[in-house]
């Protein structure tokens, strides 16, 4: 998307989607790191539930992505007929990520709504209108990604 949102020349919206992909991971390497050390603490099991395998899988995932692309169309960089093979492949892989990383949020919201036992009310209300607004947001995001840019 920051190729279709930020002025300048290719490179510099090539530089801004690397780095906000940078913190993205750092983001999530993070959280990856909070949930094991919250479940350290509370003697809860690791790995156990889909949310829990999926947002690994994701998290690993883009590390991969990133790493690769990084090597691939920043530095050194693949040579430009290599490059353009590449590209179908890293937008359809940073599409699969994306959509894998909204199904973590999803499955996170229902087993959050589990765990507190929510019962019809304004506590559902708050978990099931957030799980739609993600929905809502991952279609936005997927739309801006394969429809033209224009101009």
């Amino acid at each position: 998307m920051s190729y279709k949102t930020v002025p300048g020349t290719k490179r510099t919206q090539k530089l801004v989607h690397l780095i906000l992909h940078f913190i993205a991971l750092g983001a999530g390497i993070f959280g990856v790191y909070i949930a094991f050390r919250y479940h350290d603490k509370e003697s809860i099991p690791d790995m156990y539930t889909l949310h829990s395998w999926l947002g690994l899988s994701t998290i690993c995932l883009f590390g991969l992505q990133w790493v690769f692309a990084f090597f691939s169309f920043w530095f050194p960089g693949a040579e430009m007929p290599t490059r353009g093979r590449l590209m179908p492949w890293h937008w359809f892989a940073g599409m699969i990520i994306f959509l894998m990383a909204i199904l973590t949020a999803e499955t996170g919201l229902v087993q959050r709504f589990k765990d507190l036992e929510l019962k019809p009310g304004q506590e559902a209300l708050i978990v099931n209108f957030t799980g739609l607004l993600t929905l809502l947001f991952a279609i936005a995001v997927s739309l801006s990604v394969i429809l033209p840019r224009g101009n």
